[in-house]
């Protein structure tokens, strides 16, 4: 018979403590032996405690996710390094990060290394790419619907082919623009597709200048996977 004291679980399951679930089961066995070792590399007072969290008797507490996160980032594929990819090329196809468009008045997409994949792209024509990641709103319209995917190959040397549409991150904007050629050799023009949007009688998507070195983060738009309409 069941022991009629033994602790329920939580009526609320926080999603960071269904990300760190889902993560333990991966690692189990490859980045820790038991729930002992892990205890100890997270800072808790005993293994107990991964137990309760495990069996969803009680939530994790961010801070530690985020040290569970960087004690196994190696092993989770998340870089460390602006300059290393984030992900791990062992499986077919590349690996797709559902990033969002921040709320703003400018598309802003979240971090990348925030995400871990939600799946896998793999068809012709994008065996050199590194990555996917989806459109979220309509700045690059006609070219980049919003919903639809992007394949992407990081510019590791930073040289860009002017009228070409990249991936970019610099300071703390990430976005789609395409890349046009300055009167300053120091800098590029990111221009948006869409130039019918207008606000109080100007561009609302207007282009603006880049400093090359200001680059963090250059990938090139290599094919797009649209959505079909039904």
């Amino acid at each position: 018979m069941e022991d009629a004291s033994k602790p329920n679980k939580i009526k609320t399951v926080r999603p960071e403590t269904l990300e760190f679930i889902i993560l333990y089961n991966q690692l189990r066995g490859r980045a820790f032996n038991n729930n002992s070792e892990l205890a100890e590399a997270l800072g808790f007072n005993s293994a107990s405690s991964i137990t309760e969290i495990i069996k969803s008797r009680q939530n994790i507490d961010p801070d530690k996710l985020k040290i569970f996160k960087e004690k196994f980032g190696e092993q989770l594929g998340i870089r460390k390094n602006s300059e290393k990819p984030v992900f791990q090329r062992s499986e077919e196809g590349i690996p797709m990060y559902e990033i969002t468009a921040t709320a703003s008045g400018v598309e802003v997409y979240n971090d990348i290394n925030d995400s871990l994949p939600v799946g896998r792209m793999n068809f012709p024509g994008i065996e050199e790419c590194d990555f996917a990641l989806p459109v979220w709103g309509h700045s690059m319209y006609p070219y980049l619907e919003n919903g639809c995917w992007v394949a992407l190959k990081i510019i590791n040397d930073k040289k860009i082919l002017p009228g070409e549409v990249y991936y970019i991150e610099w300071g703390d904007y990430r976005m789609y623009k395409r890349l046009l050629a300055s009167d300053n050799p120091e800098e590029v023009i990111a221009h948006s597709d869409n130039v019918t949007e207008m606000v109080g009688g100007r561009l609302k998507y207007a282009p603006f200048p880049i400093r090359i070195d200001e680059i963090k983060k250059l990938c090139l738009v290599k094919d797009i996977h649209k959505k079909h309409n039904h």
